[in-house]
């Protein structure tokens, strides 16, 4: 990509407005100082002493902070937390973040705040240590008239934004943001505005959603087309340009250490080659941040091999970022692609 047609797309960040819709976690950080180790005298056990506690929004708020990062002009995040001190902290992490608008955010005493607490044993000079997470989840289903909150929220806001990111992140199907009235909701939103980009993601897997651009891996495109074994990279490409063309819409997949693959309507295939890897890696965050670049270059008028250039270094970037799950920032982007 050429420094005159970087700057053409990213340019038009500040003036797009976004809408996340999805599963909002707080990402706890607890850092232990291994040298601080102890015995409890009462259990005999070790202690590990944390030495700094830091929280940021996870799951659909990591695609939110790459939105930041990028300098998108209006976030939307459209979801919920609980009245509880985790949902404080949440609430207060997107609050501080620029452009983001709070208007469609639920605090509700009917659930808990998903939290994804994460000890770190960090040392001086050594890459951090993630230990056993400590999960806090909703298993039941979500209220009815959470639901219908979330799907009234999103056709208020349908009109105003220029994309909506769907990100689908529970363990158990209806318990969170994404249940039937809210895809019932998108579908309607669709048909109205049959323009507008709605680019989904979710980790149980795309099957049932309605007919808006989809990014997944190669594990979540294998199920939606009924193969069972590793499809190799031209299978891939056969593949995702096949769903692409029966739904009539972009299709995208991630492949680790074989780049990213995306699929127009038309069943145009373009790849994106993986970028060189240095030194440790943590890849927690990596699709978030591939999903926000995605949409953001997609709105602003990127084309397929475009779009996935930039998503790709976006991924590049967060990789390279231990112990956080990271973001990219155009003028990150702009010195890894060399535009």
């Amino acid at each position: 990509m050429n420094p005159e047609r970087f700057l053409s797309i990213t340019r038009k960040y500040p003036r797009l407005r976004v809408a996340v819709v999805g599963d909002f976690c707080l990402d706890r950080y607890l850092e232990i100082d291994p040298a601080r180790r102890e015995t409890s005298l009462e259990t005999g056990r070790p202690v590990h002493n944390v030495v700094r506690v830091r929280s940021q929004p996870g799951a659909a708020g990591t695609i939110l902070s790459n939105l930041v990062a990028l300098g998108v002009g209006q976030i939307y995040p459209v979801g919920f937390c609980g009245e509880d001190g985790e949902g404080f902290e949440l609430r207060r992490a997107l609050q501080g973040r620029a452009g983001v608008r709070l208007d469609y955010f639920f605090q509700t005493p009917l659930r808990r705040t998903f939290t994804y607490c994460k000890p770190l044993l960090v040392a001086p000079g050594q890459p951090p240590v993630e230990l056993n997470r400590l999960d806090s989840k909703n298993w039941t289903p979500t209220p009815l008239s959470l639901r219908a909150q979330i799907a009234a929220a999103v056709c208020a806001l349908a009109g105003r934004v220029d994309a909506i990111i769907l990100m689908d992140q529970v363990d158990a199907a209806g318990t969170g943001v994404l249940t039937a009235p809210v895809l019932a909701a998108i579908n309607a939103v669709r048909r109205a505005r049959p323009g507008l980009l709605i680019l989904a993601d979710s980790r149980r897997g795309l099957k049932g959603f309605p007919p808006v651009d989809l990014k997944m891996n190669r594990a979540e495109l294998g199920v939606l087309a009924g193969v069972k074994r590793k499809l190799n990279l031209a299978e891939i490409k056969s593949q995702a340009a096949r769903l692409a063309r029966r739904r009539s819409r972009k299709v995208f997949v991630t492949l680790a250490e074989q780049g990213i693959v995306g699929a127009a309507a038309d069943g145009a295939v373009a790849h994106a080659p993986v970028l060189p890897v240095r030194g440790e890696i943590d890849i927690v965050g990596a699709g978030d941040a591939v999903t926000a670049n995605l949409t953001t270059a997609l709105a602003a008028g990127a084309s397929l091999p475009e779009a996935l250039a930039l998503a790709n270094a976006a991924g590049s970037i967060v990789i390279h970022q231990l112990g956080t799950t990271g973001t990219a920032s155009v003028a990150q982007l702009r010195k890894k692609l060399r535009a």
